[in-house]
């Protein structure tokens, strides 16, 4: 498109013209040899001028789309070092999302709107992204309230890794009844007549609750197109580039990649996705990776779509939960004889990986396995390899992993279940949960990430948040200063260290001549914005390749077209995704509406409890929980 001259920039006839131009930003480039500047160049999807007027104004050319960032900040293209973003494509617009929602009666509302359009033989389902503690009720929705908001249409709600939520309807669709025994590891809680009440239990495994999700109806294939375009659109909404998809449960290959592999190649889709394999049978996992070993290869793709390696189980037996409610599980005596086997056949073949590791006592196990190893020169060897999590790992580990050449990424798990983690390990646990700045000061690389969709919301800024306070989303401090970082260290973590994860540091997470051209244009200054607004913070303009993948605010409209939402009764077509609040520190009326609607609810709740004679029927006014009694 021909471009209008912007203060001075005249386009010129040259060969080698840029594709986009943005300036009158202020850039934070993550380049230590240039940390700022105020305007870039992209070409055929690489920057090619990074500078000021002068330095972008030779790049211009008659089809040059110049971009003017009004002043705002842009940073590099963010980069989530685990998210189940294949996976998670694949059914997002069949999803009702309460991330950011605030007050658990507005989550009501959205789910009884929600049940009244969902045609039959369909369900209404919130799988992750939020958690009790960020609504001002501080509790879960009811079993009576699923059934009053939705009394035909199946309803399942998931909460964490903890439980989930059925109403009646969805008891008799997924099969539940009397007689229906507790799964391995689960329970279904049972009323005083022997039914299901309505509440699955993770004990301490959820596999009772992914087991259940998956019984309801799946999308087909044109749809599972449309859903994970619109599910990376809204990944791009908060600046989001690139992501390191962590593969699984219920996560088959090579089915379940069809998707984004025939999206890759038609051209079609706007993250930069690296993924993992993971075995999913027990008792067969070194046969798949054998099989996968065969077939294809670490880094076998292009800069859009690649492969990264396995994990993030290699065997089943050696993984831990993460369920906090529930004591830490004692994994079986023996697991190490099939891990190892496993490990073993990845380095010989030159094959990264990584590994879901909660607590220190798996941790210890397995680098004594990856120690055996090294003693035959398989460790380090330059494969690529980290442990996910970790939020109990021990100094000594750390050093462990250092002499090992290991890496990790670290999640804002603990931002939704950190007040659960808390009443079970106590506040010196929680203080270095995990250690961050242990980690980083050993020299390790630290990548961040998310873990959405079925646990924590896919909103990067709310992770940067937990990494920058040690605040859970109920606004619970739980790591002291010493375990927090800086926000440039916090967004380093989501920009550099990703892609170091996946062998890119010399492509992308700065913003550098002959460095891809992934970037954001930010609604505020992540570094200035109270800390408390850095979770509002979304981008109002994403560029991944040159491309503009999501435009918003003075840039509406510049942004690629996708194909409407389908089907038509989705969730996400009347509801979006992510909620978005808005600064909350510059709205002090907000906190007052807020109290008022927890009232309400209050008083609802109240009635109910009144009318089956569990609470005096009184005109007291509203019962107000703990969080707002004076």
């Amino acid at each position: 498109m021909s471009t209008i001259p912007v203060g001075g920039l005249v386009p010129r006839a040259v060969d080698d013209a840029a594709d986009l131009v943005v300036r009158n930003a202020r850039i934070h480039t993550g380049d230590r040899s240039r940390p700022a500047a105020e305007a870039l160049a992209v070409r055929a999807g690489v920057i090619t001028a990074v500078g000021d007027d002068r330095d972008v104004a030779p790049h211009i050319g008659p089809e040059t789309r110049i971009v003017d960032a009004l002043g705002r900040r842009a940073v590099p293209g963010l980069n989530d070092s685990h998210l189940h973003v294949v996976r998670g494509g694949l059914s997002y617009v069949l999803e009702l999302r309460w991330d950011g929602v605030p007050t658990l009666r507005e989550g009501l509302a959205m789910l009884r709107e929600q049940a009244a359009r969902t045609p039959k033989g369909q369900w209404v389902r919130v799988v992750g992204g939020w958690s009790a503690e960020q609504f001002a009720e501080r509790r879960l929705p009811t079993v009576t309230e699923l059934n009053a908001a939705a009394p035909d249409t199946p309803v399942f709600v998931l909460h964490l890794y903890q439980s989930a939520i059925l109403n009646r309807a969805a008891l008799k669709a997924a099969g539940f009844t009397r007689d229906t025994p507790d799964p391995k590891g689960g329970q279904i809680v049972r009323g005083r007549d022997g039914a299901p009440t309505g509440m699955l239990l993770a004990a301490p495994g959820a596999l009772i609750l992914y087991s259940t999700l998956a019984k309801a109806p799946a999308l087909e294939d044109e749809d599972r197109k449309t859903s994970t375009r619109h599910f990376l659109k809204e990944l791009n909404r908060f600046g989001l580039t690139s992501a390191i998809d962590a593969a699984g449960g219920f996560q088959s290959f090579p089915a379940d990649y069809r998707t984004v592999v025939e999206l890759a190649a038609a051209g079609q889709l706007s993250l930069r996705i690296a993924y993992h394999l993971f075995p999913q049978t027990p008792g067969q996992e070194t046969a798949d990776l054998a099989r996968w070993i065969g077939t294809v290869r670490p880094e076998d793709g292009d800069a859009w779509l690649r492969l990264n390696g396995a994990g993030e189980n290699l065997t089943w037996a050696a993984a831990d939960f993460e369920n906090f409610t529930q004591p830490r599980p004692e994994l079986t005596a023996d697991y190490e004889t099939e891990f190892e086997k496993a490990v073993r056949l990845l380095m010989e073949h030159g094959w990264g990986f990584r590994l879901h590791a909660t607590y220190d006592e798996t941790i210890r196990r397995d680098l004594a396995v990856f120690e055996k190893l090294a003693a035959e020169g398989l460790f380090p060897a330059g494969n690529r390899w980290l442990f996910d999590h970790a939020e109990t790992v021990s100094g000594s580990s750390l050093d462990r992993i250092a002499a090992l050449g290991g890496a990790l990424s670290v999640q804002n798990r603990l931002s939704f279940q950190g007040e659960a983690f808390l009443r079970r390990y106590g506040p010196e646990a929680a203080a270095t949960a995990p250690p961050v700045r242990a980690m980083l000061d050993r020299g390790l690389t630290v990548g961040a990430g998310t873990d959405a969709t079925r646990v924590s919301t896919y909103n990067p800024w709310v992770a940067l948040h937990w990494l920058v306070s040690g605040r859970t989303v109920g606004d619970l401090a739980l790591r002291p200063p010493r375990n927090r970082v800086d926000r440039a260290t916090a967004l380093a973590m989501f920009t550099t260290a990703g892609a170091a994860l996946t062998g890119e540091e010399h492509l992308k997470g700065v913003l550098r001549t002959g460095y891809f051209g992934d970037l954001a244009l930010l609604s505020e200054d992540y570094f200035t914005v109270p800390e408390p607004d850095i979770p509002h913070i979304e981008s109002v303009l994403t560029v991944v390749g040159g491309r503009i993948v999501h435009a918003a605010a003075e840039n509406d409209g510049l942004d690629e077209e996708l194909p409407p939402i389908s089907p038509a009764w989705s969730p996400v077509a009347h509801h979006g995704g992510y909620r978005a609040c808005g600064p909350i520190g510059r709205s002090g009326a907000r906190q007052a509406e807020l109290l008022g609607e927890a009232a309400a609810e209050s008083a609802l709740h109240r009635q109910w409890r009144a009318a089956r004679g569990l609470t005096p029927d009184t005109d007291d006014g509203p019962a107000l929980g703990p969080c707002f009694a004076l």
